[in-house]
């Protein structure tokens, strides 16, 4: 609730009223607390005050019951209760709601969430689909062959065909990029199909988010809250924690320098942080950290939302200024240590054991300490946490529809659009390969024609070579018998047998090549 321009109220009790800085709320935050002690009311509460301030708003709704930030609350029992102890009305409390905008990455709740799987990119694509360290390499290898051959990766058939074509042409690639495992291909084929059976078809494509289109106010100043609408996704916990340091990273490389703003350009919430952390990769934590760690300068203020701060890093934990402790149980040894590391996070308050009261907190109750305005915790408060302005719970349907109506964003991402990429381009490859491969079979098969041709010509020459040399030879032996036969009749006088010689010797020498 905005009390003033520089500050609004967080939590307050009997003596103390707690106030959250906006020039400090870019130097993150954490809300935890055990399961129905209020961290759903507690991140409400701060998204609306930031929304009220004109700051955008990004939060996951996991259990479905935030989209009531869009409606005026209708304050009754314990909320009613805690207004009046709180005398809040006094400080300018009135129902109200905030602009809101849906997604959802099924498109069944909220404006379609997309992005390609060329901006995910290697490291957090190998993470979804769960691949091991040779895998992950070769999927990187499979992205630098892409992009060096002009192969947009966007949606699911895009990769799956670019796998393909490294299984048919791997022989060639490996000369210049390395060993091509068909079993790593296999793991990373049927990692894309697990992918899409469970709706990754819907996840991947165009048209994918535009960051900017988070950033936005309407026409009052507020901040829109956008809320990615998770009941559905946070059944594929790797895929719903990927995507939100997708968009994590995604803000710190697009976005500006701002250096210290006076309030933040926008506010992330990543509720179910411990998803984020479950058997993560050394080097996907460490772009966490580099992300969280300079993310603030670009005006982005992160805040995680999860059971037991030991379900984040220390490294990230010592990132995180401004801290809303509900109640933990301790019934363990391992419990106890978790409360007892909890309490060690605040300075303490010398009016009570930090420990001892995060076991005894109420619903809506919680430990606070807020940075002040030189970035200093401030010295830990049992407090009860302010309720929200918003309704608390779910919208009905129709007042959900009447919200998608009003939304900046009708239309930009509701249908989808498939451009031309690696599945199309490398289609058109192979066609144009087999088509050269039956221009090559048919001018094989025209060659083989024509030197069957060729060689019928030769054939018949020959034939009409020896045709012709029995023809020479009939003819002579013709003549010579012609010849012969007109001697024999020359002979019977003597005259004529000596002309008949003569002659014969004559000729017979002409056309045997004996006469000289």
């Amino acid at each position: 609730m905005i009390t003033n321009e520089q500050e609004f109220l967080v939590a307050k009790n009997a003596t103390t009223s707690l106030f959250l800085l906006p020039s400090m709320a870019n130097r993150h935050g954490l809300i935890t607390g055990a399961t129905g002690t209020g961290k759903t009311v507690t991140l409400q509460t701060l998204a609306e005050s930031f929304s009220s301030l004109g700051v955008p708003v990004f939060m996951a709704d996991v259990k479905g019951d935030l989209s009531g930030i869009a409606a005026p609350a209708q304050p009754s029992g314990k909320i009613a209760e805690r207004i009046s102890e709180l005398k809040l009305a006094e400080s300018g409390y009135t129902p109200k709601g905030c602009p809101v905008c849906f997604f959802d990455v099924f498109g069944r709740q909220g404006h379609p969430l997309r992005v390609t799987i060329s901006e995910l990119g290697p490291l957090l694509l190998s993470r979804v689909l769960n691949l091991n360290e040779v895998q992950t390499g070769l999927l990187h290898m499979a992205f630098r062959i892409a992009d060096d051959q002009g192969l947009l990766l966007l949606d699911l058939k895009d990769l799956r065909s670019l796998l393909v074509h490294l299984n048919e042409e791997k022989a060639e690639y490996q000369k210049t990029y390395g060993n091509i495992s068909a079993a790593s291909l296999g793991a990373i084929q049927r990692g894309l199909l697990r992918l899409e059976e469970e709706g990754g078809d819907l996840f991947f494509g165009e048209p994918a988010l535009n960051i900017e289109d988070l950033l936005q106010t309407d026409a009052e100043g507020h901040g829109i809250v956008n809320i990615l609408c998770a009941k559905e996704l946070i059944g594929r916990p790797k895929l719903y924690s990927t995507f939100l340091l997708y968009l994590l990273s995604e803000l710190y490389e697009n976005l500006p320098e701002t250096g210290d703003p006076k309030q933040p350009r926008l506010v992330f919430f990543f509720d179910e942080a411990h998803l984020l952390f479950t058997g993560i990769e050394d080097a996907l934590l460490e772009k966490i950290e580099q992300v969280v760690r300079l993310i603030r300068s670009k005006g982005v203020g992160v805040y995680f939302i999860s059971q037991n701060p030991a379900d984040l890093p220390d490294t990230i934990l010592g990132q995180l200024g401004n801290r809303i402790q509900h109640a933990l149980r301790a019934f363990t040894p391992r419990e106890q240590k978790a409360v007892l590391a909890a309490a060690a996070s605040f300075r303490p308050n010398p009016d009570f054991v930090t420990e001892q009261v995060i076991g005894e907190l109420g619903v809506g109750e919680a430990l606070v300490s807020l940075l002040d305005a030189k970035g200093v915790p401030s010295v830990v408060q049992r407090c009860y946490i302010l309720p929200p302005q918003s309704y608390v719970g779910a919208l009905d349907e129709a007042q959900k529809q009447q919200c998608m109506r009003n939304s900046l964003l009708r239309g930009v991402y509701d249908e989808s659009v498939d451009r031309e990429s690696a599945y199309e381009l490398l289609q058109k490859r192979a066609a144009q390969k087999e088509q050269e491969a039956q221009l090559a079979q048919q001018e094989q098969a025209l060659e083989q024609q024509r030197a069957q041709l060729a060689k019928q010509q030769e054939k018949e020459q020959e034939r009409e070579r020896l045709a012709k040399e029995r023809e020479v030879r009939r003819l002579k032996s013709s003549v010579v018998n012609a010849i012969a036969t007109q001697a024999a009749r020359s002979i019977k006088n003597p005259i004529g047998r000596a002309i008949g010689s003569s002659l014969m010797r004559g000729l017979l020498g002409n056309l045997f090549g004996t006469r000289k």
